[in-house]
């Protein structure tokens, strides 16, 4: 806490796109304070800069989708979660298609990555949201809430009929090391029964057992198996910090979520961002 952040240096990646299957280039660089994430298409000509905000997110579905005049922005949340993990403020991410690259389905060579390229501490105190009351969005069984908490908490629970995922929940005290230990490895997921279905509709074009966990009727077939315990759940939680990386700055709350997905975060970062009733701006420094 205290004192906004940004990287030292460039941190640039090269991958595929989970949904459009091409070769794509992501180079995130330093930014003034103040600005928190900004985005631009290098391949989009005259394409100005936009806040990567709840309310420039333009599609939820598989992914979270951020938009601005003429272009959008796909599969931003993994990387969006390392970069809120590790506390970075000031970022502009450039991109020259129509996704981030999905590297290996976590989070983990984008937390490196930043990592590696150093962290650099500005002059201007953090803005924290630090929450009052309680915000709840409810949809059937769904749910997504943050309540008041001095610190960054998430607590998720999924439950699934596969009997490779079944009923998980998991909650965390949120930090740097934290997230890098508990959370960064763990992957996306999806099912080889439903892949043909997503192609008909250009998604998971790129999308394979080298960036994804595939299940098919009788189980993981990633050769590897999973990489730590409860790795679903885990990865639920490394989408919903991406997710709430669009609120624009650093939150104090506990962020509670049964069977939520990208959409129930974006209407919960919205109606967070709404009712400014429900919280407090503050300037910890110390």
């Amino acid at each position: 806490m205290g004192f906004q952040k940004t990287l030292a240096k460039v941190a640039t990646f090269k991958g595929i796109g989970l949904h459009t299957g091409k070769e794509v280039n992501l180079s995130v660089y330093p930014a003034p304070t103040n600005s928190g994430y900004l985005l631009k298409r290098k391949d989009v000509v005259d394409s100005v800069m936009v806040p990567m905000l709840a309310n420039k997110v333009m599609a939820t579905s598989m992914a979270t989708t951020v938009g601005g005049e003429g272009f959008t922005v796909s599969t931003v949340e993994h990387c969006l979660s390392a970069a809120c993990a590790l506390e970075l403020d000031n970022l502009i991410f450039e991109v020259d298609g129509p996704e981030f690259p999905i590297m290996d389905g976590s989070a983990s060579v984008f937390f490196e990555g930043f990592d590696s390229s150093g962290i650099l501490q500005q002059s201007a105190p953090k803005n924290y949201i630090v929450v009052k009351d309680k915000i709840f969005f409810e949809e059937g069984d769904k749910s997504a809430a943050i309540e008041p908490y001095m610190g960054f908490k998430v607590t998720a629970e999924i439950d699934f009929e596969h009997s490779s995922i079944g009923h998980q929940t998991m909650s965390l005290e949120m930090s740097p090391s934290t997230f890098k230990r508990e959370i960064s490895l763990a992957r996306t997921f999806g099912f080889f029964k439903d892949a043909e279905a997503l192609k008909a509709r250009g998604l998971a074009l790129g999308g394979s057992l080298d960036n994804a966990i595939i299940l098919d009727d009788s189980g993981i077939m990633n050769p590897g198996g999973l990489r730590m315990e409860q790795e679903f759940v885990r990865h639920k939680i490394l989408d919903a910090v991406g997710d709430l990386a669009t609120l624009g700055r650093p939150i104090r709350g506990h962020l509670i979520l049964k069977k939520a997905g990208h959409d129930l975060m974006n209407k919960l970062v919205k109606t967070l961002d709404e009712k400014s009733s429900s919280w407090t701006e503050q300037n910890l420094v110390y």
